[in-house]
């Protein structure tokens, strides 16, 4: 059986990519004989860090000599669109299934139509014209803003012979699209199946010696090129800076992360715009990580008793290790995610997330965290059996063996 695996993989995105090691990973344990076929932003490091087969966006196989572009405009003008079809009809020969493994891939957050949109569209599209099996597997959905995309995306999930969502929200957002979801599934992101750190150290629970973990986000609103991206971008970095400076004031040990390669700009602006404390120490109790993956993103966070984060993965690895998490997010996905875990009053929107009720928050939750990791650990232990499921689900449908 050959499974051709679709997605922005690569791209410095620790999510997409900790999505994408999570069904590698079901994948050659359920079916070992299977051939693995990875199209993606960046073949050439998805072929480095998972040593799989790969193919660009394209249809091409990286060159040694070449560096793989971006999915830029350039890339996906109207020819080079066109003339890839070849290419792919080449690169899917042979394939029984074409799975895309969750992220958010129904959206066009920072994306034009004829980004990612169009090209989920464009390998469905070939996909089904080869009579290849598509499953959309645990993928988020919404919003779509650009009239366009919603229809390369529709199109796209149309082609499905299994769908199954994240969240809630996501389904029923393809429902609102006009797709029939009647045999649609709701199951957890994958990234859930990921193996959590197995040494879990807590040295010290008492809340004058707590640790918190900070997951910092380059964020300049919805749209690429966003008009006032730069005045968003200013106010989250201040008030994120201001809560970092109030955490240090109650003598708090703070460890900033990220999860994306584009947040290591973020990081440093907060880094360094840190005002010195009255104890000249503000610095010396703040670490900061430049986690390239979830593997280290969850590392990170052994370090802390409780997280605050903006990015959806990073708040997923907060609430599977085990952290009471606070939820700085831009999307209704980290909203869903929170209230699956009993949090839903401790999510803000990251532009206009207030900086006192947030402290606040912190303070309170700081004098019962064994309490809140407990109840965070029964919700771990459905979402593992529900996943299981899912794994059943596959292997008995989409990824069966079909006869000659």
């Amino acid at each position: 059986m050959k499974i051709g695996l679709l997605g922005q993989f690569g791209s410095g995105n620790s999510g997409n990519d900790g999505s994408l090691e999570a069904m590698v990973r079901f994948l050659r344990q359920a079916r070992p004989e299977a051939k693995l076929l990875c199209i993606c932003s960046n073949p050439a490091k998805v072929h480095d860090d998972f040593a799989l087969d790969v193919v660009s966006i394209r249809g091409q196989k990286p060159s040694a000599d070449r560096v793989t572009r971006s999915t830029g405009a350039r890339l996906w003008r109207v020819p080079s669109r066109l003339g890839s079809m070849v290419a792919i009809f080449q690169a899917l020969a042979g394939a029984e299934v074409l799975v895309i493994p969750g992220t958010g891939i129904l959206d066009d957050f920072q994306e034009t139509p004829f980004g990612w949109p169009f090209i989920l569209f464009w390998w469905c599209f070939a996909a089904r014209l080869r009579g290849i099996r598509i499953a959309f597997v645990s993928i988020g959905a919404g919003p779509i803003h650009n009239a366009l995309s919603r229809r390369f995306l529709k199109a796209a999930v149309q082609m499905a012979e299994y769908r199954s969502y994240r969240d809630d929200f996501s389904l029923h957002y393809v429902k609102d699209l006009g797709v029939d979801v009647s045999r649609d599934l709701r199951f957890p992101d994958l990234a859930f199946g990921l193996r959590a750190p197995t040494h879990d150290p807590v040295v010290d629970r008492r809340p004058a010696h707590a640790a918190v973990g900070v997951g910092v986000m380059h964020y300049r609103g919805w749209k690429r090129g966003q008009a006032d991206g730069e005045a968003i971008y200013r106010s989250y970095i201040a008030k994120l800076s201001a809560v970092i400076g109030r955490l240090l004031d109650d003598g708090r040990r703070v460890h900033l992360f990220m999860g994306d390669r584009a947040d290591e700009t973020a990081l440093d602006d907060i880094f360094q715009g840190l005002a010195p404390r009255p104890s000249g120490a503000s610095h010396a109790f703040v670490s900061v990580a430049r986690t390239a993956s979830l593997d280290q993103v969850m590392e990170e966070l052994k370090k802390v008793d409780i997280a605050i984060v903006s990015r959806y993965h990073n708040l997923l690895c907060a609430l599977k290790t085990g952290r009471p998490a606070f939820s700085l997010g831009y999307a209704q996905k980290n909203d869903e995610l929170m209230a699956a875990f009993g949090r839903s009053a401790f999510c803000q929107h990251i532009e206009d997330f207030d900086v006192e009720v947030l402290i606040g928050q912190v303070r309170t939750a700081l004098t019962d965290l064994d309490g809140a990791r407990k109840e965070i650990e029964q919700h771990n232990a459905a979402i593992r059996g529900e996943l299981s499921r899912q794994g059943e689900l596959l292997l008995s449908g989409v990824l069966k063996e079909r006869l000659a």
